[in-house]
């Protein structure tokens, strides 16, 4: 089991650590890392019972360890005792305001900063600008009761959290990932965004996994769009690459009037319901000078209803510091009067899955439910796509049948349903395992590759 060791600042020994009691530690070590500085050192156990590392203060000041580091994980590789992880946050977006350095989500990264300690590792934010490849150092953001800027190494472990995908398409930020990934060997994980049509086409070739998924295909001619209004009433139009709920559009097919409707959400108008003759005046109208082959076409569900409104679940997982898949969090979303979806932005509420009312299914049957399929799901998703995952966000629906169906996986989940007071629990706790991942992926490689530190 991974232990959280206190830290504690010797004065009156020179380049030394003094290893806590309980700590097995059984081949002779000689150096001390820490993310990818390490030096020579006497390390031995504490001369009387303590369980904290004791760290001298210039061994403390040449590793570059921040003043306010105060508890480690430690490993063991050959002769090198590790401390850390040292984790650094990648982004994009930084300001020249102190008190906001990196604009609007200075508060959501000051909360998950806000977490480390009570996680075991030391954190911090960096963009491409704050790197001096020459020192292999990095001037890092860190908060505690306010921003600061902290010179500090490379670190062990980087949490990708680059904001869209226009800015991480750009050259420079593919060159620092490269670079930090191939040149330093360190782990780098939720890299990417998940387009639609690619992780639905992955997870098809699980056979486990299938039955979760509505029929899926790239928007390519009328005639799909024909068949599967026949066989399913009503499908959904989506962007491969879109987010927020952002250009949906709900397509039904009335068999008894034979006019084709469409509900989407008009900049200007908000919530909107039109009605066609024609499923080719639809798409003209829709579709006039875009290109459709940005776009999917998915099988419409019959979801379950509260309040006489659609209702889906947002689901997190993220994996912990042994490298298992957890359910962090779970939200219900029903539909805003008229909307073609659960997002708040479209008139959408967030509750608890017992505050719901009139279904069909119990809340324990729907968390049961809702708990193995994104487990499931994450695991055949960790196999199908390539570096490491750490967290994943679920739109999952239930039909009035009781199956569950897979509408998206986001790489990087949004955060607004833990808005509600009932939900603020997991913000913590998706908050703590996406940091408490990094663990387990330094103590991965450290065992795994020889020589990273030199």
């Amino acid at each position: 089991m991974k232990k959280l060791y206190p830290i504690e600042i010797i004065t009156d020994s020179e380049n030394t650590v003094y290893l806590p009691t309980d700590f097995e530690a059984n081949p002779p070590l000689k150096r001390l890392a820490f993310g990818a500085l390490s030096k020579d050192a006497t390390i031995k156990k504490h001369p009387k019972p303590r369980n904290t590392v004791g760290i001298s203060s210039d061994l403390f000041k040449d590793l570059l360890f921040p003043s306010s580091t105060s508890t480690v994980h430690l490993f063991i590789e050959e002769e090198t005792l590790y401390a850390g992880p040292l984790v650094g946050i990648f982004t994009s977006g930084f300001s020249t305001i102190k008190v906001r350095p990196i604009g609007d989500r200075s508060i959501l990264f000051s909360k998950l900063l806000s977490v480390q300690k009570t996680v075991g590792v030391i954190a911090f934010l960096f963009g491409e600008q704050h790197i001096n490849w020459e020192t292999g150092t990095i001037n890092g953001l860190f908060y505690e009761d306010g921003w600061k800027s902290v010179k500090v190494p490379f670190p062990n472990v980087v949490y990708d959290r680059i904001p869209n995908r226009r800015i991480e398409n750009l050259n420079k930020i593919q060159a620092v990932k490269k670079r930090l990934q191939k040149e330093y060997s360190i782990p780098w994980y939720n890299p990417g965004f998940f387009n639609k049509l690619d992780i639905y086409e992955r997870l098809l070739q699980d056979d486990g996994i299938s039955d979760y998924l509505p029929e899926t295909h790239a928007l390519t001619n009328f005639s799909v769009i024909e068949r599967m209004l026949s066989n399913f009433g009503n499908v959904y139009i989506k962007p491969k690459n879109g987010s927020l709920g952002k250009g949906i559009y709900q397509l039904l097919y009335d068999k008894k009037d034979g006019y084709y409707y469409t509900r989407f959400k008009d900049i200007d108008q908000g919530n909107r319901l039109m009605k066609f003759d024609h499923l080719e005046a639809l798409i003209n109208h829709l579709f006039e000078n875009q290109n459709l082959s940005h776009y999917i076409v998915q099988q419409g569900i019959h979801l379950i209803r509260s309040e006489k409104k659609s209702v889906d679940f947002r689901v997190h997982t993220n994996k912990n510091k042994d490298g298992h898949w957890e359910m962090t969090a779970i939200a219900a979303k029903i539909a805003g009067a008229g909307s073609v979806t659960t997002h708040l932005n479209n008139g959408g509420t967030v509750k608890t899955i017992e505050e719901l009312e009139d279904t069909d299914l119990t809340s324990e049957e729907m968390i049961n439910k809702l708990t193995k399929a994104s487990l499931q799901i994450s695991k055949a998703l960790e196999k199908q796509m390539e570096g490491f995952i750490g967290e994943i966000g679920f739109d999952l629906g239930l039909d009035r049948k009781g199956r569950v169906w897979l509408f998206e996986a986001n790489a990087k989940p949004g955060r607004s349903i833990f808005k509600h007071p009932s939900l603020r629990k997991f913000d913590l706790e998706t908050r703590r395992k996406s940091l408490e991942y990094a663990v387990y992926l330094m103590e991965q490689n450290i065992h795994s590759l020889e020589d990273i530190y030199q």
